[in-house]
């Protein structure tokens, strides 16, 4: 979702992201990764935007990547095979503060070919830099900020300001997921409201994944156990567990308990015993000891 949410901001407000990362104002137009295949290109991990004098690639990473530097190498290569005329700026954008070498590398070697690239990390940007910007609003959390529930009160009140209910709504929606990453789910339900956030295209398509995939698993379960218990008490099971799927794909994605339960049909009573059980497994997720990779020497 993170993926999804960056590329939407980028090709949406493009003009935004030349602004910061180039300097200049530039108006960029989408480029489309299948101009540049040799081999297929993952979509949802990078964007490619064009003017007719050059080429912005973006990578936003959330962890450290040790393919980062041949990744842009090799897009490097695609691209000059397709453009040679081209200027090409290239930008990996790292989200969550990390001290691994993995986000201070700018470059990739192979004897004797070497190839440089730009890296933001985004914890060391200037929140006022951002905040001068609609596009890079959704951003501003996870900037250089000491108080970043304060950042987002900020964000908030720019928000409230944008005329354009579309951009508004848009606007809304990237932060309140984006955010997720650097401040918990009441906090952003609290400050942001909820109800500018439906228009959204970000809003809507998270209703629609969760709805189709609530029932692809509805429909699996309850025909598996339709044949063992009856059709219709199986489908009816089924029915049920789609509704709680999809219900917990909104609780993930910071909506509303109100709106929820308008949506789904369900009680306000059994939304809240929903996100109970979400928190509480998401609290095990976390106390849960993860593996540490040995460091390369």
């Amino acid at each position: 979702m993170i993926d999804n949410i960056c590329k939407f901001l980028a090709e949406t407000f493009s003009t935004d992201f030349a602004s910061w990362l180039l300097g200049e104002a530039i108006t960029l137009t989408k480029l489309e990764p299948s101009e540049l295949s040799v081999e297929p290109i993952r979509a949802d991990s990078v964007i490619f935007l064009e003017s007719s004098k050059m080429i912005l690639h973006l990578e936003f990473q959330t962890e450290p990547n040790k393919n980062i530097p041949f990744r842009m190498a090799d897009y490097r290569l695609r691209i000059h095979r397709k453009f040679p005329e081209r200027e090409v700026h290239q930008v990996v954008i790292y989200l969550t503060p990390s001290q691994s070498p993995l986000v201070y590398e700018t470059k990739f070697e192979l004897r004797k070919l070497t190839h440089n690239f730009n890296v933001v990390r985004l914890w060391e940007q200037s929140t006022e830099l951002l905040l001068q910007y609609q596009g890079l609003l959704p951003f501003a959390t996870l900037s250089k900020t000491d108080d970043p529930e304060e950042t987002l009160r900020q964000v908030a009140r720019q928000i409230e300001n944008i005329e354009n209910r579309q951009v508004q709504s848009n606007v809304a929606s990237s932060t309140a997921i984006i955010s997720g990453i650097a401040l918990n789910k009441e906090i952003i339900q609290r400050l942001l409201r909820s109800e500018i956030m439906k228009e959204s295209v970000i809003y809507q398509e998270i209703l629609r994944e969760g709805k189709a995939e609530g029932k692809a698993e509805g429909k699996a379960e309850g025909l598996a156990k339709g044949k063992a218990e009856g059709k219709a008490e199986g489908l009816a099971k089924g029915l049920a567990e789609a509704t709680n799927q999809i219900a917990l794909n909104m609780i993930r994605s910071n909506i509303t308990m109100d709106s929820i339960a308008q949506f789904t049909g369900l009680t306000l009573k059994q939304v809240q015993k929903l996100q109970k059980t979400f928190i509480k497994e998401s609290q095990v997720t976390k106390k849960s000891p993860r593996s540490k990779r040995p460091s390369k020497p």
